[in-house]
């Protein structure tokens, strides 16, 4: 699906939904600049808008097409020989949570922003698109003023809906730390090592994509203008507190999980104590028990007609004896 925006300088929509064939003209006039959005799109599409009509470089088109593993930031200048124009190409990546498989879900989001036009591309729905699209149909001018202020808008709406994912993960280690506390079981440690692991992936999304954002913040990229650096540095401030927040996530889970470990260690202490306490108890039974059960012809006690009484009088003294100093020892 390609959706396609034409706005003037003042960030008034002019057109939407407009032919391919009319892009070039579009792009021709300094009146106006022109976002495109390629969701889903088939090989054919891609080709025609990526390809055809805005000559991107072949190496920006490979990587936008191709699932990318971290995001990355190219500028491209041409010479003179090139056809392709001026333009940053940017990937980075959406996310969302799942509590009921407890996976973070990343989505690539490329960009491909020139003096006059901005294309994005993304395989998937995206919430930031979606939000930003609907913004500048409803005559949101102060996002839609250059493609720059756009990309800004879209790159804000990315790092904010990183917040409800993480108030999901938020929630979600909390109740595991209840559990721990509580009730600790295998699962839970299962799911401990499994929050964690996510929590890292999302370390891993969060470092590189802040290094993106802090170039762009720096203004070395000459096609942002420097009037505009301070709004992506405040975009780049928000995944910082994002990276410190996972790091904060990773501290509570490492803290949950020795916890656990430690309440499992005291638990299989005190089973380890009931055993003892068990056998030491009836030791004097099973001593008694044992020498009388040999039944030899000799034995003195077997003359007597109070071997029982006497053997169970002496058992149940010895264990007394035994329970009552280890209640004096504070045992149990």
């Amino acid at each position: 699906m390609i959706r396609s925006f034409v706005f003037n300088t003042r960030g008034n929509l002019e057109r939407k939904d407009i032919a391919i064939a009319e892009i070039p003209a579009i792009l021709a006039d300094p009146a106006f600049f022109v976002w495109m959005d390629l969701e889903k799109a088939t090989p054919e599409e891609t080709k025609s808008v990526l390809e055809t009509t805005f000559h991107f470089h072949p190496l920006s088109i490979e990587d936008c097409v191709a699932m990318s593993p971290s995001p990355k930031l190219e500028q491209y200048q041409p010479g003179p020989d090139d056809k392709y124009p001026a333009y940053l190409f940017l990937i980075l990546h959406a996310v969302d949570y799942n509590r009921k498989n407890g996976v973070f879900a990343t989505t690539d989001l490329d960009f491909f922003l020139g003096k006059n036009f901005l294309v994005t591309y993304h395989d998937t729905p995206l919430r930031t698109i979606a939000g930003i699209a609907d913004r500048c149909q409803h005559g949101a001018r102060e996002i839609a003023r250059s493609p720059e202020h756009l990309t800004h808008a879209l790159l804000d709406a990315l790092v904010q809906n990183y917040k409800p994912a993480l108030d999901e993960l938020s929630l979600e280690i909390s109740e595991l730390e209840q559990q721990v506390l509580q009730r600790p079981a295998p699962a839970t440690l299962a799911k401990i090592i499994g929050i964690k692991k996510e929590v890292f992936h999302l370390r891993q999304i969060i470092g590189p994509q802040s290094e993106v954002m802090s170039r762009l913040a720096s203004g070395e990229c000459k096609l942002i203008r420097p009037s505009l650096v301070h709004y992506f540095r405040d975009v780049y401030d928000g995944l910082f507190h994002i990276s410190q927040l996972a790091q904060t996530y990773m501290d509570s889970l490492t803290g949950i999980l020795q916890v656990y470990l430690s309440m499992s260690s005291n638990q299989t202490g005190e089973v380890v104590k009931l055993l003892t306490l068990i056998t030491v108890l009836t030791t004097p039974l099973m001593m008694i028990g044992t020498w009388y059960g040999m039944n030899f012809k000799n034995m003195p006690e077997l003359q007597s007609s109070h071997g029982y009484l006497i053997a169970s009088i002496a058992m149940l003294a010895s264990t007394g004896a035994t329970y009552w100093y280890f209640k004096k020892k504070n045992w149990f």
